[in-house]
């Protein structure tokens, strides 16, 4: 994305029913007068943008709704513009500036970019692409038909059809796909004053100015160096004087999440991306790491409340969309459950002479299932980290399985108490079977829930979306088996 100059915004809603923004003064029938200055949180401001901008469309008042977009930051529009009706989105976004245009629709969601540009003219579209930032029209083409895409890539300019082109030929969620061709180069035998004059001549056209890239004739990268080393050196110096040798940088397939890291771990603006013959073809800045990291850790979150997740927003996908990613593993865990009732209706005997011991089987089974759950999120998130490759995945088996049991023996002795003086009242040999059940149970759901996502991870499948439903199998299952075959040895059955 383009890093340009912000606008101040300034927004608030007095007691008198007028609404400051960035110096205009709305009263409630949208009339703008003298403004009085008071402060409001920014989702308060969005907020107010977006009712006040439909307020305004809906009473066809185009010059005031113009007006008061004015002084508003283009991610606030963004996103004033998303919470409108659909028919008023694109009726909002042709009252913005060309220049304006270009940055809001980069900040837009997916799905209403798509929106958007199935209702533009063929010209309004080609305009705004053509604008946009390498990485950005990446993104979207990724998202639109591929005649659609194929369509827009004709009527590109030669030079931002062949960087959209080189980006999409890398593998999706790499470090090629993501970066932008948009940098600084500098060589060896400039001198400082030569670069100055030519980061001044190319700002307007780079990502950024702050991190700063040295290649030789063939475009391999040579050295580094920040604006800040730039500026406090001589004016006579040479870049090669100033530069480093000891840089860091990643390859075109490097996994997106992996150069997260890596900006993270070196606390960096802009990494720089390198093909197999170390040519520098591109850089990968700060904020769009931090819309990877929003985006993975979006997935993963969904993937361990077994809902699969394409990347979009969710609560803009359709309802027969959102209930298909949800029904997969709730088919899975319907099945399930029906084996845990065949193993229970197995046991049908046991349970003639001891009626009470069905009451304890949910309570089993749910405790079993929170304390895999628990397990197989610290485990997924410390691979995510990488904290837990420091320590070994059988250190961090064992680790949980003592967890389990000292979570186990703790709550069994809570459940043998409570089942001794409430639910059997006096029934000691039930209360120790539920007690002993649950410390074999918790053991069993910790090392299922900390050993599945390791297996499934050397399967090459996603631990976060396939240790849910199968911790929960696993508990389930072996967990009431555990159950009765200890009652059928304690009360000797």
């Amino acid at each position: 994305m383009n890093s340009k100059e912000k606008k101040p915004p300034l927004a608030s809603k007095l007691d008198s029913g007028i609404y400051i923004i960035g110096g205009l003064a709305l009263t409630e029938d949208n009339n703008y007068s003298s403004p009085s200055v008071a402060t409001i949180s920014r989702q308060e401001l969005r907020e107010l943008v977006r009712s006040q901008l439909q307020a305004l469309l809906e009473q066809d008042n185009l010059s005031g709704a113009k007006a008061m977009l004015v002084p508003v930051q283009p991610p606030d529009i963004a996103e004033a513009i998303e919470g409108l009706p659909e028919t008023m989105q694109v009726i909002a976004f042709r009252l913005l500036s060309k220049g304006e245009a270009i940055e809001v629709y980069e900040q837009l969601d997916s799905s209403v970019q798509q929106s958007l540009c199935e209702k533009f003219k063929r010209q309004e579209v080609i305009d705004i692409v053509d604008k946009m930032s390498p990485d950005d029209r990446a993104k979207l083409f990724e998202e639109l038909p591929a005649a659609v895409v194929r369509r827009l890539l004709g009527q590109l300019s030669p030079s931002e059809r062949q960087a959209t082109a080189q980006l999409l030929g890398y593998n999706a969620d790499t470090a090629g796909r993501i970066m932008t061709p948009e940098y600084i180069s500098l060589k060896e035998e400039y001198t400082v004053a030569q670069s100055l004059e030519r980061i001044r001549s190319l700002a307007h056209v780079t990502e950024t100015v702050y991190s700063l890239y040295v290649t030789d004739t063939n475009r391999h990268l040579t050295g580094i160096l920040s604006l800040r080393d730039l500026v406090t050196s001589q004016l006579n110096q040479t870049i090669s004087e100033i530069m480093s040798r000891d840089f860091v940088y990643v390859q075109t397939g490097t996994d997106q999440e992996e150069v997260a890291r890596v900006i993270q771990r070196y606390d960096f603006l802009a990494i720089p991306v390198v093909d197999s013959e170390q040519r520098l073809v591109g850089i990968i800045t700060v904020d769009d790491v931090l819309d990877i990291l929003e985006q993975e850790t979006t997935e993963d979150i969904y993937a361990l409340g077994g809902v699969q997740s394409d990347g979009d927003n969710y609560f803009q996908v359709n309802l027969f969309t959102a209930a298909r990613r949800r029904v997969v593993w709730l088919f899975v865990l319907l099945l399930t459950n029906s084996v845990t009732g065949g193993i229970i209706t197995a046991q049908e005997d046991i349970l003639q002479k001891v009626v009470a011991l069905a009451a304890f089987i949910p309570l089993l089974t749910g405790t079993g299932g929170n304390v895999g759950a628990q397990s197989s999120t610290v485990v997924i998130r410390g691979m995510n980290t990488d904290e837990i490759w420091k320590i070994g995945p059988l250190k961090v088996i064992l680790r949980e399985a003592a967890a389990g049991a000292m979570l186990g023996c703790i709550l069994g002795l809570l459940a043998t108490a409570w089942a001794f003086l409430f639910i059997v009242k006096g029934n000691l040999e039930v209360s120790v079977t539920v007690g002993v059940s649950l410390v074999a149970i918790s053991i069993l759901a910790s090392v299922a829930g900390s050993s599945l996502p390791f297996l499934f991870r050397s399967f090459g499948l996603d631990p976060a979306l396939m240790s849910a439903p199968f911790i929960t199998t696993a508990v389930d299952v072996l967990g009431v088996l555990i159950y009765f075959n200890l009652a059928r040895v304690i009360l000797q059955i």
